[in-house]
């Protein structure tokens, strides 16, 4: 259900809220988080391999590749956060948000 009753060209109650600002925002975000934190990641991956070491060198493997994969979905997810409200304050200030499905016709939120 959208925030907008109905279409200001045809008056039309079924329209719909597009949201590509903050699908696109999020993508990129995820992208960029998750590629752009090979700092934090290594660093993931050493407390991982520390900790796996009690268990002997099959855990500090385990634990390393688990600490890295950690530290990525953690950077990814902060950036797709990030990049989905940059993606929602443009769709809401930017672009034509609402699309009326009776006439076809874009328009944004008066």
């Amino acid at each position: 259900m959208s925030l907008i009753h109905h279409c200001p060209h045809c008056n039309s109650r079924k329209v719909n809220i597009r949201h590509y600002g903050r699908k696109i925002g999020g993508a990129l975000g995820a992208t960029a988080g998750a590629l752009g934190s090979a700092a934090a990641v290594l660093s993931c991956a050493e407390t991982g391999a520390a900790l796996g070491l009690a268990v002997g060198p099959v855990g500090s493997a385990v634990g390393g590749l688990v600490g890295a994969l950690m530290g990525a979905l953690l950077s990814g997810a902060t950036g797709c956060a990030a990049g989905a409200a940059a993606g929602e304050v443009i769709d809401n200030n930017v672009l034509d948000n609402y699309e009326c499905q009776e006439c076809g016709r874009n328009f944004s939120a008066p």
